[in-house]
């Protein structure tokens, strides 16, 4: 498919979406519009893993009397759990909508419509969810538990959010480090986050000598056990399924013609929710990630020709500089900032995530048979964790690391693209000439 095509097919995709868009909308409001406002009783199960924060915890509740799935914000403690039956008492709100943030519009592409705040809370029972993912979330906090006796913070803290997605033990300054250094992506389960980590991997397994089936189904072993293993959130399939239609792609030698099933996948995923092009920022950055790496890789890879590639090390520096070219101006518009200091920063961090993850894995194993010589194989990843954390605080203090927008236009972000797609049809037709 042609770049023009694709641009051609993304207006399309615009037009359309905007119109089942409005329909989606409509129902949704007819639904649970009348519930605003009111002081209930209800009762029902958490389906999905509790966030835990600093100091309160949220949780989706789902019931049998009302539309849609309820968020829950409450004290700390005490904790609750996955598949907890719950009697609530509290009044029912529609979630807000910000100057700068839509929440409401944030919640409902996981078909969340209704918050409460600080309710009265009584547990009824436990275990009450499905049997499968009750036990996926156990072994879950078996696994933190063992980081947490092992590594301290922010070590222990990183490791989860790389690991198992427990991206809300960050602190707040950690964060901005990570947004202007340009690797907040790396403590996030994001579409980038994982086609990234799925391509590294395969490069590496490329590169100890598998043949190319053999490091499609060790990579794609590896990323359903994850997803799995972090309890199959929404927006892990979704990634998850990028990335797996990436490594096919790979396997069968036809990076160029992903582009089809990329797009066909990403259509599916908007006629069931709509509310995805708009409002989830991890389908739009795996999108686009995942068509940069088929378009801008192949030419990265040609202009680099007569680099040296110890250990397929420039393979992973092309396809994280194809992800972040893809993703640069959608992280511009949603967060206001460039970092100029991210293509250093992700060149000096990236190539060690594989690393990092595989230690985790290892040193999460190990505690659950033997606690004490998980505290010795903790040694090596807290250097590995400490370099990572050496590096964002060294960058974040360069002058001018990242800069701030006011006011993005959504005009920008277009007139990006179009140019990009120009670029890349030019580079293109240099190649059939």
């Amino acid at each position: 498919m042609t770049p023009s095509k694709i641009l051609l097919y993304l207006c399309l995709l615009f037009i359309g979406g905007v119109f089942i868009y409005s329909l989606f909308i409509s129902t949704q409001d007819n639904q649970v519009s009348q519930y605003y406002n009111q002081e209930v009783n209800i009762k029902g199960v958490i389906i999905e893993e509790p966030e835990k924060r600093i100091n309160q915890q949220k949780f989706q509740v789902q019931t049998e009397e009302i539309p849609g799935k309820i968020l829950i914000s409450t004290e700390l403690y005490p904790k609750y759990s996955y598949g907890d039956e719950l009697e609530i008492t509290g009044k029912l709100l529609e979630p807000a909508v910000f100057e700068d943030f839509d929440y409401q519009e944030y919640l409902a592409k996981d078909k969340i419509y209704l918050v409460m705040y600080w309710s009265n809370i009584n547990r009824l029972a436990e275990n009450k969810g499905n049997w499968f993912f009750q036990r996926i979330f156990n072994f879950k906090d078996k696994l933190r538990n063992v980081i947490e006796q092992t590594l301290l913070p922010p070590q222990s803290s990183i490791l989860k959010a790389i690991f198992l997605g427990d991206r809300f033990g960050l602190s707040n300054e950690l964060k901005e480090k990570l947004n202007i250094s340009g690797t907040r992506h790396i403590v996030a389960i994001s579409g980038m986050h994982m086609i990234i980590m799925t391509q590294i991997l395969l490069f590496l397994a490329l590169g100890i000598g598998l043949w190319r089936g053999q490091a499609f189904y060790f990579v794609l072993i590896l990323l359903i056990i994850y997803i799995i293993m972090i309890g199959a959130p929404a927006s892990a399939i979704r990634a998850g399924l990028m990335a797996g239609l990436l490594l096919l792609a790979q396997k069968i030698g036809r990076l160029r013609s992903a582009d089809r099933a990329v797009i066909l996948a990403a259509t599916a995923m908007l006629i069931f929710n709509p509310l995805l092009l708009k409002s989830d920022v991890g389908f739009q950055l795996s999108f686009m990630a995942c068509l940069s790496i088929i378009y801008l890789k192949p030419i990265l890879d040609d202009k680099m020709s007569k680099w040296p590639n110890p250990w397929r090390s420039k393979d992973i520096l092309t396809m994280t500089l194809a992800a972040q070219l893809g993703a640069l101006p959608i992280l511009i518009f949603h967060f206001g900032r460039l970092s100029l200091i991210s293509p250093l920063a992700n060149l000096l961090i990236v190539p060690l995530l594989p690393v990092i993850m595989m230690s985790g894995i290892i040193l999460s194993f190990v505690g659950l048979i033997w606690l004490s010589l998980a505290k010795i194989i903790a040694l090596p990843v807290y250097f590995l964790l400490s370099y990572l954390v050496k590096v964002v605080d060294y960058l974040f203090s360069f002058p001018l690391a990242a800069y701030e927008f006011k006011n993005i236009s959504w005009i920008i972000l277009i007139g990006y693209y179009i140019v990009l797609i120009f670029f890349i049809w030019r580079q293109n037709r240099k190649y059939v000439v």
